[in-house]
């Protein structure tokens, strides 16, 4: 795995922080990384734990020790990284309390290499109601050196006990400059490297998965339906749901966060036509010129359509009767 700082993309004062607690001792047990998706959480996390197991001269982590070498290698005995795990979509996976049990039996016992143990615990949002309590148990009372690391995006779906037993660290999104100077870097040309940074919202993962995934031409249909929604027939609602229900719900997901996106976009727009504030910049004119058919309730009630789905799409629901529902109760939104 990666473990290098000079490999992340921003949070200089939160990562100049934690190096500095780390240095003088000071660094909690349980820390909470808390903070949108794709923006590098896990990446901070990563590096932190090398810093911890790190056992070389000067600047840590070296890269070169035997602990940083396993780490390198995904080898290293007193280090777990655990992820939502099962058959299901990738929304719905869970961490189960026998993983965070297996886990605790280990960092119970002495370390094998290093001289402690450190966990990492992402998309910890995913924990079921068991396993967070297991791990609540060993976050009051820690046995041996140990630290844990959860990352989440949901810091909310988190229990308001294991909050308060670790550190919240905030990560906000990375500055667009910043997020379309290192896609550049990348070897995409300025203007699109510009604006995949405008849509990603300050997630370098985001903006990558747009760029590899084709998520530009899921956005640029979900603008399609928009712009064309207040001339939408019944007979297009049913050959939208037959389309569009063959999709991963995932896609899905992606799909309405592009038109919820769009429809914040038009709420600024209706406020002040020359905002620089706008998700999607090169879709300014053709936003404002169907401005008229969103009046402001109209905007307000059709965010609320697209926020309902976001949950609706997390359940185990038929997904053509669901979007069939959206588009109708959308055309008299």
């Amino acid at each position: 795995m990666e473990i290098a700082w000079k490999t992340i993309l921003g949070h200089e004062e939160t990562i100049a922080r934690l190096r500095a607690l780390r240095a003088e001792g000071r660094l909690p047990h349980a820390l909470l990384f808390y903070g949108p998706e794709g923006v590098g959480k896990l990446r901070v996390a990563r590096a932190l734990a090398a810093e911890l197991l790190c056992d070389g001269e000067g600047a840590r982590p070296c890269g070169v020790c035997r602990q940083c070498r396993s780490l390198l290698q995904d080898a290293h005995p007193d280090y777990y990284e655990i992820h939502p795990e099962g058959k299901t979509a990738k929304s719905t996976k869970m961490i189960k309390i026998e993983t965070i049990r297996a886990m605790e039996a280990d960092v119970e016992r002495a370390p094998l290499q290093a001289n402690q143990r450190v966990v990492v615990i992402d998309d910890a949002e995913k924990m079921n109601e068991a396993a967070e309590n297991s791990l609540l148990k060993t976050l009051e009372e820690p046995k041996g050196a140990v630290h844990f690391i959860l990352v989440t995006r949901a810091r909310s779906s988190l229990l308001d006990t294991i909050r308060s037993r670790c550190m919240n660290v905030g990560f906000g999104g990375i500055p667009e400059a910043a997020l379309a100077e290192a896609l550049a870097l990348r070897g995409i040309s300025q203007d699109l490297a510009a604006e995949l940074a405008a849509l990603s919202d300050g997630s370098f993962g985001r903006a990558l998965a747009l760029y590899e995934g084709g998520g530009l031409t899921l956005r640029d249909d979900a603008a399609s339906f928009l712009m064309q929604l207040s001339s939408f027939t019944v007979k297009q609602v049913f050959e939208r749901g037959a389309t569009m229900e063959s999709w991963p719900r995932e896609k899905l997901m992606e799909w309405f966060l592009y038109l919820g996106m769009l429809l914040r976009d038009l709420l600024v727009l209706s406020e002040d036509g020359a905002s620089p504030l706008l998700y999607h910049k090169d879709l300014r004119e053709r936003l404002a010129a169907c401005l008229p058919a969103f009046p402001l309730p109209r905007i307000e009630a059709l965010l609320v359509l697209v926020r309902a789905m976001n949950r609706r799409l997390l359940a185990n629901v038929n997904q053509r009767l669901l979007l069939e529902g959206f588009f109708l109760r959308a055309m008299e939104a």
